[in-house]
């Protein structure tokens, strides 16, 4: 259960101000088919983070056990840091358009979570928990959280939400993550 609250907290706050957030924003205005976009973002979000949740398993069966604590909390740090940078949309030039509303969401979501904080953050989570479906489940629902109520709400919703509190907020819980993880590691917790 702690993987999933945790995996669900972490991405749905880095996801905030995040450019698949935006991502979503600007499909939602071209398309205006919210379950369409939703749909997409789902099974896109899925893929992408079942394979970063395999990788961190994986790699984490290739470190040495008493190196995997110090790896992992840094990796949280890291992402702790990356959470306070602002992502700004970037132009898709409408590639994608003329397969519609599920098609082009599903490409785009996908490409751009690869490399992403969210997508690192789903590689750090599987590798700390031995729970890899709780991982991927919880990883997707956090995208979901973040990005479903744009489709809905978008322009008014984005207005409303300060992006540098959500950023911090964010980044106090991957800091939060880390201490957690050494603590454990130290037999504190």
């Amino acid at each position: 259960m702690e993987a999933l609250i945790s995996s669900t907290l972490a991405v749905a706050l880095a996801e905030i101000g995040d450019k698949t957030q935006l991502l979503a924003l600007l499909l939602i205005s071209r398309y205006h088919r919210p379950y369409a976009i939703g749909a997409g973002i789902l099974v896109a979000t899925l893929i992408n983070h079942a394979l970063s949740a395999w990788l961190g398993a994986w790699i984490a069966g290739l470190i040495p056990e008493h190196w995997i604590p110090w790896i992992i909390s840094g990796s949280f740090l890291a992402v702790a840091l990356w959470t306070l940078i602002p992502d700004k949309a970037e132009d898709q030039n409408g590639r994608f358009q003329r397969y519609g509303p599920f098609i082009a969401t599903l490409i785009l979501f996908f490409l751009a979570e690869i490399g992403d904080k969210t997508q690192v953050a789903t590689v750090v989570l599987a590798a700390k928990y031995d729970a890899l479906a709780a991982v991927i489940i919880g990883t997707t629902l956090g995208m979901l959280l973040a990005n479903i109520p744009v489709l809905f709400a978008g322009r008014w919703l984005l207005e409303r939400v300060p992006l540098s509190y959500a950023r911090a907020v964010a980044c106090v819980l991957f800091i939060a993550l880390a201490v957690l993880t050494l603590l454990r590691t130290n037999g504190q917790i």
